[in-house]
């Protein structure tokens, strides 16, 4: 079995690089001539693919081969009162550049596009609204000549109950356009539905479910997790790239919902024991706010503990 290990798009070992730097609607406007709002918007991108250019050349040679890339990465890419802003048409090359490089360097990349994106929301704005932005994510993968490309999802809201919320759910994800719904993964979260509940989901529009391990001891509804690993696992048959797991530790008390700067290296093992009688390959993103340093620390950390791991490459372990 082997897994591999990946961080979420800031590497702090990279000072002052970002590909995640913003403009707001109320600094676009301040430009004055649409000559110069366009070239704001080109600048802060430009400087964003190119940190991200630099965030992929810094995972290549620490043989980080996951990694998620930013939701912020084009400033204003979807707002309503901006106008003439063909940023993939600007920038093709750079796009082109960077899927060359990730393909060359055998990377899995994904995005996880933001919190507000509710496929099942009761307000059809919203809804629609989202599919918007998930469209971004989809052009993005194309772009990037990147046709392994996934994007991870949330169910959602709850309102008028969780079994209607499904329902709602699903009735609007298998309305989806293609390109979108084929690009979709889906995440049980902390407070609403737990890991069983996204798995029948997930089993009924069949997807790919995300397994957020600490999510899962947040909100479970008694449900052990060695009873659905596999099913969870199975979800993935059929796909290019093997599951994938969000692991992260709570910041303060057990059940903090808050992410914590590292890893807790025990906890982390005691779920890989769990799943080694599966012998499946996975990749895990650690969801810490000490991002690719918690990556190294955990390596080191499990290092120590269990030396009997072998070690296929600087991120990747084989038991």
């Amino acid at each position: 079995m082997r897994v591999s290990l990946g961080y979420v798009s800031i590497a702090l070992n990279l000072p002052k690089t970002t590909a995640s730097s913003t403009v707001t609607y109320a600094n676009y406007e301040k430009q004055g001539s649409d000559e110069k709002k366009l070239n704001k918007l080109k600048q802060v991108t430009l400087s964003n693919v190119d940190d991200l250019y630099k965030i992929l050349q810094y995972n290549a040679e620490n043989e980080v081969n996951f990694y998620r890339i930013t939701s912020q990465l084009i400033p204003l890419a979807n707002h309503p009162q901006v106008e003439n802003w063909d940023y993939r048409k600007i920038f093709k090359k750079d796009f082109e550049k960077i899927g060359r490089y990730i393909e060359e360097h055998n990377m899995r990349v994904d995005t996880h596009p933001d919190q507000f994106n509710v496929v099942n929301s009761i307000k059809d704005e919203v809804v629609e609204n989202t599919k918007k932005n998930l469209w971004l994510h989809v052009n993005l993968f194309e772009d990037l000549k990147y046709p392994k490309g996934k994007m991870v999802l949330h169910i959602g809201s709850s309102q008028g109950g969780k079994e209607h919320a499904a329902k709602r759910f699903i009735d609007n994800f298998v309305s989806l356009p293609k390109e979108i719904s084929s690009k979709l993964i889906l995440e049980n979260d902390d407070k609403t539905f737990t890991a069983k509940e996204v798995l029948r989901i997930c089993k009924e529009v069949q997807v790919p479910m995300v397994l957020d391990v600490h999510h899962h001891k947040c909100n479970n509804n008694g449900d052990k997790l060695e009873d659905m690993i596999r099913d969870i696992f199975d979800t993935w048959d059929n796909q290019m790239l093997p599951p994938k797991i969000h692991f992260s530790s709570p910041r303060d008390s057990e059940f903090d919902r808050k992410h914590s700067d590292y890893i807790n290296s025990q906890e982390f093992i005691e779920f890989i024991e769990m799943c080694k009688p599966l012998d499946i390959d996975f990749d895990v993103m650690l969801e810490a706010k000490k991002k690719d340093l918690a990556l190294f620390k955990l390596i080191e950390d499990i290092k120590k503990i269990r030396s009997d791991y072998n070690w296929v490459n600087k991120t990747t372990l084989e038991i």
